[in-house]
């Protein structure tokens, strides 16, 4: 009889450590979006590594916010701590930059885990100052992790170990999910993380942050013999100010989105892609419950 292994591998870590890079480099497909800046992520996202003898869940989850201000960051942070309560294992990120006092929710969320857990020291290529030995050494007197991995998951530098070292420790299950998917996520979510990985590209400052996407129509068609897929999309902000912000002057920052994010949205699904954006406005929606419900921020 054949052994099948299957379970869930949580990440887990403060905001932009890297922990959507390594999703996406142990998936070997771009999963979650990737920007330079915090609190890109803020929904919990499951990719599925499928083999016939084994099916990893990998969950990326929002970085984990000390001091929530708005009701939007509350529920991320639910989305991040909810990954410690299904975890077959848990991949705990940092990086070389990082330091904890020691007291971090997060610290004693590790402490309480009682499945494997797993050191991940990122960004080592950055690493100019030798200050690896001593990272590690200081997390030893912290927490005790089951195995501490230095990795750069943008260069894919020992992820290949860490995968080896997760399927040795992966329970023995049936599959949970059908083995054709690649994530438990719609394509309308990828869509409007494609748009939403654009604006925080994009524009600077507060709005960003200020931006929720909604797909309000995402249909095949047929054009010119080809298959388009014809999406339109509200973007929400939350203050009035922003929405001249986003469209710019003579409609070109808006123009300028569109552009990239179709041109993402077709390089993701492999089609033609006919976009049209909208924007909306709904004050403070970020502390807004229904608002939040609609956005799928319920946890």
């Amino acid at each position: 009889m054949n052994i099948h292994k299957s379970g869930f591998v949580n990440i887990v870590g403060n905001p932009n450590v890297g922990k959507s890079t390594l999703m996406n480099a142990m998936m070997g497909e771009k999963m979650s979006i990737i920007t330079s800046k915090p609190q890109t992520t803020r929904h919990r996202i499951f990719g599925l590594l499928n083999e016939d003898d084994y099916q990893i869940i990998f969950s990326d989850s929002p970085g984990i916010i000390d001091t929530p201000q708005y009701g939007m960051q509350s529920s991320m942070n639910k989305f991040a701590f909810s990954s410690f309560e299904d975890a077959d294992i848990v991949l705990f990120v940092t990086d070389i930059f990082e330091h904890y006092a020691g007291d971090e929710k997060i610290i004693q969320a590790l402490k309480d885990c009682t499945v494997p857990k797993y050191l991940i020291i990122n960004k080592s290529d950055l690493d100019k100052d030798n200050r690896i030995t001593d990272l590690t050494m200081r997390w030893q007197n912290l927490i005790e992790f089951d195995k501490t991995f230095i990795i750069s998951a943008e260069k894919q530098i020992n992820t290949e170990m860490l995968l080896q070292q997760i399927l040795e420790n992966l329970p023995e299950n049936p599959p949970y999910y059908p083995k054709d998917d690649l994530s438990d996520r719609s394509e309308r979510f990828f869509t409007s993380e494609i748009i939403r990985e654009q604006i925080l590209k994009l524009y600077k400052q507060e709005i960003p942050y200020s931006c929720e996407v909604v797909i309000t129509r995402f249909k095949e068609e047929e054009k010119n013999g080809e298959p388009m897929l014809m999406i339109y999309a509200d973007i929400y902000v939350d203050r009035k100010s922003q929405k001249p912000i986003l469209i710019g002057k003579g409609g070109t920052a808006i123009k300028k989105l569109g552009i990239e994010a179709r041109q993402g949205i077709e390089a993701f699904f492999m089609k033609r892609v006919y976009l049209d954006l909208n924007i909306k406005i709904k004050e403070n929606w970020r502390n807004d419950e229904l608002m939040l419900r609609y956005f799928g921020y319920d946890n």
